[in-house]
């Protein structure tokens, strides 16, 4: 991710960064879009620093949009080629963010969604210190290709991971949802997960609040209510 290329930010609640949440946008957005998440959070991750990252590539299709790697669906390699080319730059600024705030990497935490969920997931699950969590949102779990769920086995680390998915999601179809349980399930990676009724390719209110517990959770940190 090139240092031209702005991240959004927002300052910890409390003043001190004890956490580093990095929210990972979908395909035509930017980090403008996610970072919104974080004031939502606030109150549950109070030492949380969040910053949402624009992608480094200008979208094909969107002006003013950012993507993580360019997607015709056309092709189900694709999906392969662009989280590997994509890892390499996303994983130094997760080190670079990390430094800046002298936090160890066990502090991170990644969320994303659609596009920004393939990424988390992806790198996440190949950091040498596993994060403390992902959240993915409508998101795939991107496998080599031709291999099947078993793949995931082979990975560097196994964070808590949340899955959060609409049933009406017409961009990433709900299979992929249950296609991710699956291959999570036989990597013996361990999951949480939320099915929002009536949703489709987005984020509601009930998801919104599944995320920010969680991240809680995984922090180690008290909570209201429950998942």
């Amino acid at each position: 991710m090139t240092a031209s290329i702005d991240s959004p930010r927002l300052a910890p609640k409390s003043g001190t960064a004890k956490q580093l949440v990095v929210l990972l946008h979908g395909l035509g957005a930017d980090g403008n879009d996610l970072i919104e998440l974080g004031e939502q959070w606030r109150d549950w991750l109070p030492d949380a620093t969040f910053v949402a990252p624009h992608a480094p590539d200008p979208c094909s299709n969107v002006p003013m949009g950012r993507e993580w790697f360019p997607l015709s669906l056309t092709d189900p390699r694709e999906f392969w080629r662009g989280v590997t080319y994509a890892a390499p730059q996303l994983d130094a600024f997760l080190d670079r963010e990390l430094t800046r705030h002298s936090l160890p990497a066990s502090k991170l935490a990644l969320v994303g969604f659609s596009q920004g969920a393939m990424m988390a997931f992806h790198v996440g699950l190949r950091r040498q210190t596993a994060p403390a969590a992902i959240v993915g949102y409508s998101g795939l779990l991107v496998l080599e290709d031709g291999q099947g769920p078993e793949s995931l086995k082979e990975t560097r680390s196994k964070p808590p991971i949340l899955l959060v998915h609409g049933d009406r999601d017409d961009v990433v179809p709900v299979e992929m949802f249950f296609f991710r349980k699956k291959a999570l399930s036989a990597a013996e990676i361990p999951f949480q997960w939320h099915l929002s009724i009536g949703l489709g390719h987005g984020i509601d209110e009930e998801g919104l609040r599944q995320g920010g517990l969680f991240l809680a959770q995984a922090f180690g940190l008290p909570c209201r209510g429950a998942i």
